[in-house]
């Protein structure tokens, strides 16, 4: 062999062994991927154990050396700070409310921000269903997958003083989202009072007297002890909590294939069981806190044509504010056509 075909195999033999060790290399990196999801909900709870359980039928299909770690509790911040953390690549996930999804995405508001329009869960399902094609690929324009869809409950008012209408709620003060600006300002123009804060503030600052009022699930009151100084709860379903698990594109892309599928059925499954037990959970939760002390309020039917009438007013101050004017249309065109579909007698 002469010196330079000598030369050809030895480069050749280099090249071949570095592409080896390449190959290898990127392997063991996809093998690797970590997910770390953070989300608000308790440990322990019913949603950090959905969460565990996707992590379960991810990790095996991941392979070798795939992470999956939860963060609760807020532990990562607000909803808005876990995006940021997201987006940074501090964080790869997140089970958050339409509270920290409308950072991503500002249209998801419309499922969560427009008061006593839905008048009932099945109507929220409809709605979103209709919706979601659009919505996650707005999503994924954005850099963001989302796995699956969850909600945890009917909002109503917690208060440390018994209150019925609307006017009653004027001389109290509001805890509300600290990254909902708009939501605020609405709420000033009608007359009452919001006190910025995050979650983790929630708690002390009913005890101290620095809020009076917590528009909260019945399962965080409970699991916040919330109700322990808010001790009213009026009964009006004055709109839900939407959520979802999303990953962000950089992750879902260093996924192999397998784990991309294991990741969106047990997503999906995870998200089925979170609505359906949060929903029966807002009757349970509310009955473990009237054991305990709570006062339940529930308006009368004067009463609750003024919450009707403010809800009313309220819509239009959010069209184009809190929900871009063609996504709060597209909403109330759906509710309108499931109400045709599914007419309610008496109404």
């Amino acid at each position: 062999m002469t010196l330079q075909r000598r030369f050809f195999a030895l480069m050749f033999g280099v090249m071949l062994g570095a592409a080896m060790l390449l190959a290898t290399f990127v392997a063991q990196a996809q093998r690797a991927v970590p997910l770390r999801i953070a989300s608000l909900v308790p440990k322990s709870s019913l949603y950090h154990q959905q969460l565990l359980e996707i992590g379960e039928a991810w990790r095996p299909a991941q392979g070798e050396g795939a992470r999956f770690v939860v963060f609760t509790d807020g532990s990562q911040g607000g909803e808005a700070e876990m995006v940021r953390r997201m987006r940074i690549g501090q964080l790869q996930g997140a089970l958050i409310s339409v509270v920290g999804l409308r950072e991503i995405e500002p249209t998801i508001a419309a499922l969560q921000s427009l008061p006593l329009l839905f008048r009932s869960w099945e109507e929220l399902d409809f709605v979103r269903e209709k919706m979601r094609p659009a919505m996650e690929k707005r999503f994924a324009d954005r850099g963001f997958v989302v796995i699956g869809w969850g909600d945890a409950g009917w909002v109503r008012f917690f208060s440390r003083e018994p209150a019925l209408r609307p006017e009653d709620f004027k001389r109290m003060k509001f805890f509300a989202w600290g990254n909902e600006p708009e939501q605020q300002q609405i709420m000033k123009s009608l007359g009452y009072t919001p006190v910025p804060l995050e979650t983790a503030d929630i708690l002390p600052s009913i005890q101290t007297g620095m809020i009076d009022v917590v528009p909260s699930t019945p399962y965080f009151a409970l699991a916040s002890q919330v109700f322990g100084t808010a001790k009213h709860m009026l009964e009006i379903n004055w709109a839900p909590i939407v959520g979802a698990l999303v990953v962000t594109k950089k992750a879902w892309d260093e996924m192999s294939p397998a784990a991309q599928q294991a990741l969106r059925t047990a997503g999906e499954k995870a998200g089925t069981q979170m609505r359906q037990r949060a929903r029966a959970e807002v009757d349970e939760a509310t009955q473990a806190m009237v054991k305990r002390g709570l006062t339940v309020n529930r308006p009368s039917a004067e009463q609750m044509r003024e919450w009707n009438e403010l809800a009313e007013r309220v819509h239009p101050r959010i069209r184009g504010t809190m929900v871009p004017p063609e996504t709060f249309d597209e909403v109330f065109t759906h509710v309108k056509a499931y109400r045709s579909a599914n007419p309610v007698k008496g109404r």
